[in-house]
């Protein structure tokens, strides 16, 4: 066997997120925006549905409410979900460029992934099945953790539930939001700009404009100086993970 060179450092998992990263959504959501808000003739602009990208369905569900939509918070979810899912199950899945054949090729060689987004379960389920059996070992949704993106939750349970270190993890994300409760997580962090610009936000250890053309290799080479970093530290100061998680700082709202 040969050995591993130090300077190549696999992932224990790769976590990612769905929403804008592997499935674009975001175009159908805000179209779920539009006809609900003309259903009760409140006045929705695309600048509206730009500003909730990287929002949480609960506080959308609040804005959409606020805005004129007359429902409860929860039905209005309830009402997005089902439009956003119903879309997904009878159409073909809008896959992110790169995204399913990088999934793939975890799975061939050997590397688990798990799927982290705050979308409902039942959304969740639908992209995750059409994957088979080369997909995710892990799912955790919205409706599965108790505080949403940015809070770390998401990636921790994820990280527990395959049983590896949240710092031996590479996270995927699209979102200022999603990066925030990755790299809170203490996960290397890659932040894929989709829809809305990344080039300003605070953390994340890579940051790319795609992920079209990028392999198993491709990722481990970005990564593997972070994870390398991750480990010293953790093997310098234990509990390391812990102190990540808590010291960094998260804002308020959560993300799909």
């Amino acid at each position: 066997m040969t050995a591993q060179r130090p300077d190549r450092v696999l992932p224990a998992a790769v976590l990612w997120d769905m929403d804008g990263t592997i499935i674009d959504t975001e175009p159908i959501w805000q179209q779920s925006q539009v006809e609900l808000t003309e259903r009760f003739g409140a006045t929705w602009t695309h600048e509206d549905g730009l500003s909730l990208v990287g929002s949480g369905l609960e506080r959308s569900g609040e804005i959409l409410r606020d805005r004129g939509v007359d429902m409860e918070v929860e039905e209005i979810v309830l009402w997005m979900t089902e439009y956003v899912s119903d879309r997904l199950r009878h159409d073909d899945l809008p896959w992110r460029p790169g995204a399913r054949e990088l999934v793939e090729e975890l799975h061939d060689r050997g590397i688990p992934t798990a799927l982290v987004t705050m979308s409902r379960r039942s959304m969740a389920l639908v992209a995750a099945e059409a994957l088979g059996d080369r997909g995710f070992r892990v799912v955790v949704a919205g409706d599965d953790v108790e505080r949403p993106k940015p809070f770390p939750d998401a990636y921790l349970a994820a990280a527990a539930q395959l049983g590896v270190e949240p710092t031996a993890c590479v996270a995927i994300e699209d979102s200022a939001t999603g990066v925030a409760s990755a790299v809170a997580s203490g996960a290397v962090t890659i932040a894929v700009e989709h829809i809305v610009p990344l080039t300003d936000i605070a953390g994340g250890d890579v940051h790319l404009t795609t992920l079209a053309g990028v392999d198993v290799d491709r990722v481990v080479e970005l990564t593997s100086p972070a994870l390398a970093a991750r480990a010293a530290v953790s093997d310098e100061q234990p509990g390391g993970t812990d102190r990540v998680s808590a010291e960094a700082a998260v804002t308020e709202g959560g993300a799909r």
